[in-house]
């Protein structure tokens, strides 16, 4: 006997807060679900920023404007400020000593005063910018932090030289898991390092134009950079931390694309691009091939801007792979190498993507070898993801890694898409169990 319309209705009541209540709690869940596999955006550090609205920093602030670029390329870090009445004390530092000091002051991970006051009283070691350079012994990079249980004390001493020393006066600034500032009361001094030579290295008097013209192979970057005038810039460069040139063999201007003349560039814009095959620091092939930080600013980076025209410094395939975003490189011999000046040869021409655009526009001559694989399938044997906290060989004077901070957030943003399309499958599959 089939029930009674009342009945049927009380029956179906019965029903819906029963449908109601499990699918509310199945939303939710899967609401906060998708929240979870949302990315988050990175956040570069602009460090005169954090540090602007506190004038007993001011001094200091100024003094960090040689590493503001690899400063900018992190995002977690802490920093190791010295007010302006403690800085009057320290010693005086040779303006090519300096940016490695101040390296010396940013450990390379955010720490809050919670981590500080839970340190071992036998201390922790942190890595510093300075490590990353590789003119840092060993471990010399790095600073041993420790805690007094009797007083809280903090102190931070190197461990090669415990004489150079500095205790944490306060919390200055925090940007919870991005940026940390403490306010020191004095300047940790690395070990070993050429504090008062006027210059790291004598200018050795090299003429570029004439190595590159010995070299054989390099005869139409070395007239480029005579009509330039650029190479005066390069040689007065030598001095200092040096510099290191990655110049294009002549096959290379031949390969361009009709796409791209440079000859009809303006003499600027020229002079940019001369300036983007030099790094405003003396390499040697082996610190090359051993790089781990691989974003490397140019003297280009400094003309136009932090962050901006850098070279990307991998070892791929047993080779020092040097990519532009757009177009990838290979170093193909040693033209020169007598610190503080290297100079290698480059199968292409580096063309930045800032002027060029970021899509690819090297095409292989007909019957040439395939092109290197996409940026994405290689396979850099120095990968920047093994580094497990580890030192890196190769610094960033001034700024890196923003090529890797990108290519990495485009991997997140496609595993999130993926894991959220799981995500709303489910929700519709429980829906339909529900109903």
């Amino acid at each position: 006997m089939p029930p009674s319309s009342s009945s049927f209705y009380s029956v179906f009541d019965l029903a819906i807060p029963h449908f109601t209540l499990k699918t509310t709690f199945i939303i939710s869940y899967l609401a906060v679900a998708l929240v979870a596999v949302a990315p988050l955006p990175s956040r570069s550090i602009n460090i005169t920023a954090v540090l602007s609205p506190f004038p007993d920093f001011s001094q200091f602030t100024s003094l960090l404007a040689p590493i503001s670029s690899d400063l900018a390329g992190r995002t977690s870090l802490s920093l190791l400020a010295v007010p302006n009445s403690r800085l009057s004390s320290a010693p005086h530092l040779s303006p090519s000593a300096l940016p490695d000091v101040l390296r010396y002051h940013v450990l390379l991970q955010f720490l809050s005063l919670s981590d500080l006051h839970s340190l071992p009283p036998s201390g922790k070691l942190f890595t510093t910018l300075f490590q990353t350079t590789g003119r840092a012994p060993s471990n010399s990079g790095s600073l041993n932090l420790t805690r007094d249980p009797r007083n809280g004390i903090v102190t931070i001493t190197s461990p090669y030289s415990p004489s150079s020393n500095a205790t944490v006066l306060s919390l200055v600034k925090t940007l919870p898991y991005n940026v940390t500032v403490f306010s020191v009361d004095n300047l940790i001094l690395p070990f070993g390092l050429d504090l008062m030579a006027s210059e790291t290295h004598p200018n050795l008097g090299l003429n570029i134009t004439k190595a590159l013209i010995d070299g054989k192979n390099f005869n139409v970057a070395a007239s480029m950079l005579a009509a330039s005038g650029v190479v005066e810039e390069f040689e007065a460069d030598e001095g200092g931390a040096g510099i290191t040139m990655f110049v294009p063999v002549d096959d290379a201007y031949a390969d361009l694309p009709p796409a791209v003349s440079l000859q009809s560039l303006p003499a600027d814009k020229k002079a940019v691009v001369l300036k983007f095959h030099v790094l405003h620091s003396y390499y040697p092939l082996g610190s090359l091939e051993s790089v781990v930080n691989p974003l490397q600013p140019t003297l280009a980076t400094e003309a136009m801007g932090a962050g901006s025209f850098t070279l990307n410094i991998s070892r791929v395939n047993g080779s020092v792979a040097i990519n532009t975003g757009i177009v990838q490189a290979s170093v193909t011999q040693t033209v020169f190498d007598q610190n503080p000046v290297a100079i290698f040869g480059v199968s292409k021409v580096l063309l930045p993507r800032e002027i060029f655009g970021k899509n690819p526009i090297t095409t292989p001559k007909l019957g040439s070898t395939a092109p290197p694989p996409e940026d994405d399938a290689l396979s850099p044997e120095g990968s920047p993801g093994a580094m497990d906290g580890q030192p890196s060989h190769l610094s960033s004077p001034p700024g890196f890694r923003e090529d890797m901070q990108s290519n990495a957030a485009a991997s997140g943003v496609r595993g999130s898409k993926f894991k959220s399309s799981i995500v709303v499958a489910v929700f519709v599959c429980c829906i339909g169990f529900c109903i």
